[in-house]
């Protein structure tokens, strides 16, 4: 399949896990990619894959947890490839699993300026020019911990990513631009090259993260983990044509689970 030929694709925390699964995937169906994240080793060597497979990327080390870090990873885009057809919004994840009440109120947050605030800069960063040529695809990632425990902070800002995508799809209709959400059950990404939490977990952490993994394959009707490239695929789809009459929607990729 060649569903991106012709067609510009930022996918933000391209470094590892579900990000580097899409820039490998719209490489693959030959999209120029732009890689952006802040682990700079990490993206670099993914670019490198996308080029040694005959692909084509280039690289953005931003930090999109600022406003000013997704209108420059935007810019970077434009610079150089003239335009921006598909945006994946991948940025985010669990720093901390705990009963609700036992967070501190600077991790709280952490929590949200890590998985709400990279997508919401990005969305509107990117807006401009999309409606500007009155096409484009976003895909933003949300997560089905929106019904789960021990993350109240993440899943509330995951489902904000839910009521950015919903809300919108409707305000962009007429503009010929679709916006969709993947929300993925769990996933088993392996090492991390940048931990989410540099401090080393405690006792409670593990047993925290311990009870959101039981509790996961538990609510999982295919009790299993899904590979990243399972996320890419679903991403994938609704940011092609073949999903061109879908917007608004969040999928469930999650093994029967949903948020």
């Amino acid at each position: 399949m060649n569903r991106f030929t012709d067609k510009v694709a930022i996918v933000t925390g391209a470094a590892q896990g579900i990000g580097k699964a899409c820039a490998l995937r719209f490489a693959a169906e030959g999209a120029r990619v732009i890689v952006a994240d802040r682990a700079e080793n990490e993206a670099r060597a993914t670019a490198e894959q996308i080029l040694t497979d005959g692909g084509e990327a280039t690289v953005s080390i931003i930090d999109l947890e600022t406003s000013v870090g997704a209108r420059q990873l935007v810019e970077d885009a434009l610079k150089t490839f003239g335009q921006i057809d598909v945006s994946v919004h991948n940025v985010g994840g669990t720093i901390w699993a705990k009963p609700f009440w036992d967070y501190a109120d600077d991790e709280i947050e952490k929590e949200i300026r890590r998985s709400l605030w990279p997508t919401l800069w990005c969305c509107r960063a990117v807006i401009p020019h999309m409606r500007e040529r009155a096409k484009g695809a976003i895909v933003n990632v949300g997560s089905i911990a929106t019904r789960g425990i021990y993350r109240v902070p993440y899943s509330a800002a995951k489902g904000g990513i839910e009521a950015i995508t919903t809300c919108l799809a409707m305000e962009l209709a007429d503009d010929n631009i679709r916006v969709n959400c993947v929300a993925p059950g769990g996933v088993d990404v392996g090492e991390r090259a940048i931990p989410r939490n540099p401090i080393p977990p405690t006792e409670a952490d593990r047993l925290g993260m311990a009870a959101v993994f039981e509790q996961t394959l538990r609510d999982t009707p295919m009790k299993r983990f899904s590979t990243p490239e399972e996320q890419a695929a679903a991403i994938a789809f609704l940011a092609s044509d073949d999903a061109s009459y879908i917007t608004g929607q969040t999928l469930f990729a999650g093994g029967g689970a949903i948020g």
